[in-house]
């Protein structure tokens, strides 16, 4: 993982979007880059906010010493938010039962620990037409004035507003965005006095001015690949930050006709070198990449044959001369000429941010510092 790519790759963002806040959003383990640090790679960009799913990754970042402020939005039923308040994270909140537990669990944090200090900050997710968590319009008035009362007894700071948006046309995010400014609006009419606002995750952010408020919520983007399906990674001028790299296990030459892995949905048609590469879909290599996704061996591309198996795939590289030892990018940078997440992607009908964020926990993860 190249974390002096990450950290440029939010300056670039930063610029790009000149909104007061950036929010790094590390969840899924950084998208499978490593959470932690991604996350430091991110605050030296210039981010100031991190966004993780639920309340233990944000425990995780503060366990390794991150004391940025961050934000946790999804939340198991019955969730014990007690550590969460301990630990200063915001809590995103999508229903009044969440928003209660919240209140609850600052009342047994301050009994357990009467010098912690300050009501718990909350921010109120409003659903806005993307059908998933969050609270709906019918129930704002009850919400923000519950949020009043708990504001005044101390409990609880409303410190944001924020939503999402479903990209899936330009009237659908006008539509949403009206419908938070509406929501915005009526939260002030409530006496809730939000200090941030956001709506725009990175395709958002990078697209529509409009919805950029005074925070937006960078994923993918960070990570150097690009949301857009007309846009390159390159032409945003974002860099790859991982690199996925296997060693060549084991070489065989193998006859005319000679099949290869389970099913033998591949047999060879001359005599040839097959290499086996040591990892399968254990370590997030998608199955559906068999017989079809390139790997880069010797600086030449060249299909996986057969199937991907729990723990390795192999490879028809002719005539190359390969020995145990070399390496294997199954993808990385494609300016450097190898793969990309979005070749892979595009070959096993998926998208670039389920490519990185399978990848495994068998999978090493080494890090080049900025």
């Amino acid at each position: 993982m190249d974390l002096g790519a990450l950290a440029r790759n939010v300056a670039r963002l930063r610029a790009t979007v000149g909104t007061p806040h950036v929010m790094a959003v590390v969840k899924a383990n950084g998208y499978g880059h490593g959470a932690v640090e991604s996350a430091r790679a991110a605050l030296a960009g210039g981010a100031d906010w991190l966004g993780v799913a639920d309340v233990a990754e944000g425990l995780a970042l503060r366990d390794a010493g991150i004391r940025a402020p961050v934000l946790a939005w999804l939340h198991e039923p019955e969730t014990d938010f007690a550590p969460a308040v301990a630990a200063g994270i915001d809590i995103g909140i999508s229903s009044v039962e969440q928003l209660d537990a919240v209140a609850d669990a600052v009342v047994r944090v301050s009994e357990a620990t009467p010098d912690a200090g300050g009501p718990a900050s909350v921010q109120l997710k409003l659903e806005t037409g993307l059908s998933r968590n969050g609270l709906s319009q019918p129930e704002w008035p009850a919400v923000f004035a519950r949020a009043r009362e708990l504001e005044q007894a101390g409990t609880i700071a409303v410190r944001g507003l924020f939503s999402h948006l479903s990209n899936a046309s330009p009237d659908d995010d006008a539509q949403a965005i009206e419908l938070f400014d509406g929501g915005v609006e009526a939260a002030r009419a409530a006496g809730l006095a939000p200090e941030l606002l956001h709506i725009a995750a990175s395709a958002a952010a990078l697209r529509i001015p409009r919805a950029r408020y005074n925070l937006v919520r960078l994923g993918i983007t960070i990570y150097g690949l690009s949301p857009f399906g007309d846009q390159s990674s390159a032409e945003l001028g974002l860099t790859p930050v991982m690199t996925l790299r296997g060693r060549v296990a084991a070489v065989r030459r193998a006859a005319a006709g000679a099949g290869v892995s389970y099913d033998y949905t591949y047999r060879t048609t001359r005599a040839t070198t097959l290499v086996l590469v040591p990892l399968g879909y254990a370590e997030g290599v998608p199955r559906a990449a068999s017989n079809g996704a390139a790997v880069s061996i010797g600086g030449r591309r060249f299909a996986i044959c057969g199937r991907v198996a729990m723990d390795q795939f192999v490879v028809d590289v002719g005539d190359l001369p390969v020995a145990v030892g070399d390496e294997v990018v199954l993808f990385g940078d494609p300016e450097t000429g190898v793969p990309s997440a979005d070749d892979w992607a595009r070959e096993v009908g998926s998208i670039n941010y389920e490519i990185v964020t399978r990848i495994g926990s068998r999978v090493r993860r080494t890090f080049l510092q900025p």
